[in-house]
C-alpha cells in the first residue's frame, strides 16, 4: 500500500492523474507498476507475494488510538484505486495477502519468518520500520527515492549501517517513537541518544535496570514516559505470528503475457509491455 501511495504521490503532485476514457483514475496504479516491474527485473525473484493493509483500525488503534491518527484522508482519486491495483496484481498471477485487524507488515513478518526456514526472502518495501525483520536469510530492499535505487540490507552489513542490530530496531522505535505512525516514545529522547543507549545497554529492559547510571535528565525523561516507553514497543514490533499462510506453489512468478497485456489494454497503459519478460 506504501508503494502505491507513494506512486501515486509521484504523479500527482504535478496533477497528472492518468484516467481513462471510461474516467477511472490509473496514476497510482501505473506508478506502482513501474517500481513493480523494475524490482522484478533488479532481483529476479522465483516467488512473489503481495501483502497489504485491509483498512485503517487494526489492533494497534485498539492499544492507541492515536496510532496514525496524523494522517490525512486519502486523496478521492486515490481510492478506486485500492481495489485495482490487486486486479493488477492478480492478473500476474501473485497472491494478494491481507488479514483484517493486521498490518500488511504483520503479514509480510509472520510470512517471512515461515519461509525463511527453507528459503531466502527478501522484502522489497519502502518502510524503514521493516529492518527489524532482517535475519541470516532475510533481506530488506529499501526503496529509495526514485525508481531503480534500493538499499539492501542484511545480517552481514546491517550493524555498519544502522549502529544497531535487527533485532533492536523495536526498542529504537520505544525510545524515539515514530512521528509518521504518531506515538511519542520517550519525550526528549532523539535518534543520536536511543542509539547510543542501545549501543552500550543493548536492550530497553537493560536500560531501565541500569537507569540509576544514566543522567539525571534522561532518567527523569524515561521514568516520566515509562508506559509510553513500552506502548511504543508493542506499537512497533511487527507480529509474525498472525494466522495466515500462502503456499509458495502458489506464488511462483510465472505470468500468462496476453492476460497481462489485456489488463494493461483495458486501463490503457501505455509503454509498460517494455518490462515484461
Amino acid at each position: 500500500m506504501a508503494l502505491l501511495f507513494r506512486g501515486y504521490f509521484a504523479t500527482a503532485f504535478r496533477g497528472n492523474f492518468m484516467k481513462t476514457s471510461k474516467g477511472l483514475p490509473t496514476n497510482g496504479v501505473f506508478q506502482f507498476l513501474r517500481y513493480f516491474l523494475d524490482a522484478v527485473n533488479t532481483f529476479d525473484p522465483t516467488h512473489i507475494i503481495c501483502c497489504w493493509d485491509m483498512g485503517s483500525k487494526t489492533f494497534r488503534t485498539e492499544l492507541y488510538d492515536r496510532y496514525k491518527a496524523n494522517r490525512d484522508a486519502p486523496p478521492k482519486e486515490l481510492i478506486p484505486q485500492f481495489e485495482l491495483v490487486k486486479e493488477v496484481v492478480a492478473a500476474f498471477n501473485i497472491p494478494n495477502i491481507g488479514l483484517e485487524n493486521y498490518e500488511a507488515d504483520d503479514c509480510i513478518g509472520t510470512l517471512a519468518r515461515a519461509y525463511q526456514i527453507e528459503h531466502d526472502v527478501l522484502i522489497l518495501t519502502g518502510d524503514l520500520d521493516m529492518l527489524q525483520l532482517v535475519d541470516e536469510q532475510i533481506q530488506v530492499a529499501i526503496m529509495r527515492k526514485g525508481i531503480g535505487n534500493y538499499e539492501l540490507f542484511d545480517h552481514m552489513n546491517f550493524l555498519e549501517k544502522r549502529g544497531i542490530l535487527p533485532e533492536q530496531i523495536i526498542d529504537f522505535k520505544g525510545l524515539t517513537g515514530d512521528s509518521a505512525d504518531n506515538y511519542p516514545g520517550v519525550k526528549g529522547i532523539g535518534e543520536k541518544t536511543a542509539l547510543k543507549l542501545l549501543q552500550e545497554y543493548k536492550t530497553v529492559d537493560n536500560i531501565i535496570i541500569n537507569i540509576n547510571q544514566l543522567t539525571k535528565g534522561i532518567q527523569s525523561k524515561i521514568n516520566t514516559n515509562l508506559d509510553m516507553l513500552h506502548l511504543s514497543r508493542e506499537l512497533a514490533a511487527i507480529k509474525c505470528d498472525i494466522p495466515i499462510t500462502c503456499e509458495l506453489d502458489t506464488a511462483v512468478w510465472s505470468y500468462d503475457r496476453i492476460k497481462v497485456e489485456e489488463k494493461f489494454t483495458e486501463l490503457e497503459f501505455r509503454n509498460l509491455d517494455q518490462y515484461l519478460a
